[in-house]
C-alpha cells in the first residue's frame, strides 16, 4: 500500500514512516498541507495520515480539497488530544477514521490497513465493472442459415431456465457470445456477466481469481480481494475453456457449485452466492471425462443443458452476410466492397480459425487495402489461392505456411493427379473414401472444368 504521511513535525514523520514501512508499506512524506497537495495532485496514494495542525493550516483543510478535487484515497486523521468535534467533523468529510496522539503501533497499523482495504474493494468493484455486461441490447450473432437459427432457438429456451450450461464447439466459434446472449436473454440480464478463461491461469492465481482471498492469506496479500464468484453474484458466471482445469481444481469448482457457497482463500467463513454457470470448452467433455481428463460428476454438474456451436466450415451460406457485418463495423469510415469472385474465395476457404480469423482477416484488408473495392489479389495468399503447388514444394515457403494450407494444396494435387478418381486418390493418401470426401468438403476443394 502507498501511504502519505503529512505532519510537520519531523521526528512524527519519521516515526510513522519507520513504523508503516514495517508493516510493508510505500511511505512518502509531506511537512505541510501545500505539499500534502501537490503529492496527492501527482502521485496516487491508498491512504493519508495526516495530522490536525500543520504549519500552514489543518489537516481537515487538506481533506476538504482531497474530496473536492476527487482524489480516491483513503484519510486517517492524526489528533493531539480526544477532540470530539474534530473527530466528528473529519468522519463528516469522509476520513475513515482518526487516532489520538500518542498512539499505539499497533493499532495504527490496524487501522491504516484496513483503510487501504476499503480502497482496494473500491479499487476492484470499479475494475470489475469493465468486464460486466451492460444492458444494452443483444450481442451480434449474425447468420440466417439453419445452424444458426437452431442454436438461436436454444438460447431462447435456455435462457428461460436457471440451469447450467456447457457451450462446445471449436475455438473461434464464438462460444462467449452465446453465453453472454444466454445471460441478456435470462432474468438476470440487469446483474453483472463476468467471465474468466480457466486455460490462461495456473491454479494458484485461478483459486484467487475464482474465490478471492483475505488480507494477509499469503506473501503479497496486501489486502482483501474480492472473488468472481462473488463479483458476479445475482448474475452469470462464464467459465471459459473449462476443460483444461487441474483435477485439483475441478474438485473446488465441484465443492461449489454443489454447496452454493465460496470461501475465500485464507478465510475460514464460507458465504452463499447465487450465481449462474456457463462453462465452454472447445473439447468434448464426455470423451474428456470417459478417458479420466475431466471428472464425471463435475461434467454432469455443468452440463445441464450442451448447446453445440457449429464450425464456420459448416454454414458457408452465412459467411457474406458475416464479411458484411465485419466491412460496415471495423472501423473504416466507409465499409469495404467485395468483388464476387472475392466474395466467392472467402466462402469457399475452410476457416480453421473460425469467425474469430474471418474477423481478422477482413479487419487486415480494411487496413491495408485502399481501392474502392476488394480483388482476389487483394485477399491473403491461403484465401487468394496464390499458393501453388511449386510454392507449397519449395522449402523455404512450405516451413512459413499454415499445415491445414499445405494439406488443402496437397490433397488437391494429388486429386489432379488422380484425374478425380476418388478411390486411387484416397490410396495414395491412406485415407478411406469418407474422410477423402471429409477433407474435400472441408477445405472447399472443387473439380476443375
Amino acid at each position: 500500500m502507498r501511504v502519505l504521511v503529512v505532519d510537520d513535525d519531523a521526528e512524527v514523520r519519521n516515526l510513522l514512516a519507520v513504523v508503516l514501512a514495517r508493516a510493508r508499506a510505500a511511505v512518502v512524506e509531506a511537512a505541510s498541507g501545500a505539499e500534502a497537495m501537490t503529492a496527492l495532485g501527482r502521485d496516487e496514494f491508498d491512504v493519508v495520515v495526516v495530522d490536525v495542525v500543520l504549519a500552514d493550516g489543518s489537516g481537515l483543510d487538506v481533506l476538504r480539497w482531497a474530496r473536492g478535487a476527487d482524489v480516491d484515497a483513503e484519510f486517517v486523521v492524526l489528533t493531539g488530544h480526544a477532540n470530539v468535534e474534530t473527530a466528528v467533523e473529519a468522519m463528516r468529510l469522509g476520513a475513515y477514521d482518526f487516532v489520538v496522539k500518542p498512539w499505539r503501533n499497533a493499532a495504527l497499523v490496524e487501522i491504516v490497513g484496513k483503510a487501504a482495504e476499503k480502497k482496494a474493494l473500491r479499487r476492484e468493484n470499479s475494475a470489475l465493472k469493465t468486464v460486466i455486461t451492460r444492458r444494452d441490447g443483444m450481442p451480434d450473432i449474425v447468420g440466417e442459415s439453419h445452424e444458426v437459427r437452431e442454436v438461436l432457438s436454444v438460447i431462447t429456451r435456455v435462457a428461460a431456465s436457471d440451469s447450467p450450461v456447457l457451450i462446445h464447439g471449436e475455438s473461434g466459434t464464438g462460444k462467449e457470445l452465446v453465453a453472454r446472449s444466454i445471460h441478456l436473454k435470462s432474468y438476470r440480464a440487469g446483474r453483472p456477466f463476468v467471465s474468466v478463461n480457466c486455460g490462461a491461469l495456473p491454479d494458484t492465481l485461478l483459486e484467487t481469481e475464482l474465490f478471492g482471498h483475505k488480507r494477509g492469506a499469503f506473501s503479497g496479500a496486501v489486502a482483501t480481494r474480492v472473488g468472481l464468484f462473488e463479483a458476479a453474484n445475482g448474475g452469470t458466471l462464464f467459465l471459459d475453456e473449462i476443460g483444461d482445469m487441474s483435477a485439483a481444481m475441478q474438485v473446488r469448482l465441484l465443492r461449489a457449485l454443489d454447496s452454493g457457497e465460496v470461501r475465500r482463500v485464507g478465510e475460514e467463513r464460507a458465504f452463499h452466492v447465487d450465481v449462474r454457470i456457463v462453462g465452454a470448452s472447445a473439447k468434448d467433455l464426455a470423451r474428456e471425462s470417459t478417458e479420466g481428463r475431466f471428472r464425471w460428476d463435475l461434467f454432469y454438474r455443468v452440463s445441464t443443458v450442451v448447446v453445440e456451436v457449429p464450425p464456420l466450415r459448416s454454414r458457408r451460406g452465412d459467411i457474406p452476410l458475416l464479411v458484411q457485418h465485419f466491412a460496415a463495423t471495423l472501423g473504416r469510415r466507409l465499409p469495404l466492397k467485395f468483388s464476387p469472385e472475392a466474395l466467392e474465395r472467402l466462402v469457399q476457404y475452410s476457416w480453421p480459425g473460425n469467425i474469430r480469423e474471418l474477423r481478422n482477416v477482413i479487419e487486415r484488408v480494411g487496413i491495408l487495402h485502399e481501392g474502392d473495392e476488394v480483388r482476389v489479389p487483394d485477399l491473403p495468399p491461403e484465401i487468394s489461392g496464390r499458393l501453388t503447388r511449386s510454392t507449397v514444394e519449395q522449402p523455404e515457403m512450405a516451413g512459413m505456411l499454415p499445415l491445414h494450407e499445405v494439406e488443402r494444396v496437397h490433397v488437391e494435387r494429388v486429386l489432379g493427379s488422380t484425374g478425380w478418381n476418388k478411390a486411387r486418390a484416397a490410396r495414395v493418401l491412406q485415407v478411406d473414401i469418407k474422410t477423402l470426401n471429409k477433407k474435400i468438403r472441408d477445405f472447399g476443394i472443387t473439380r476443375p472444368a
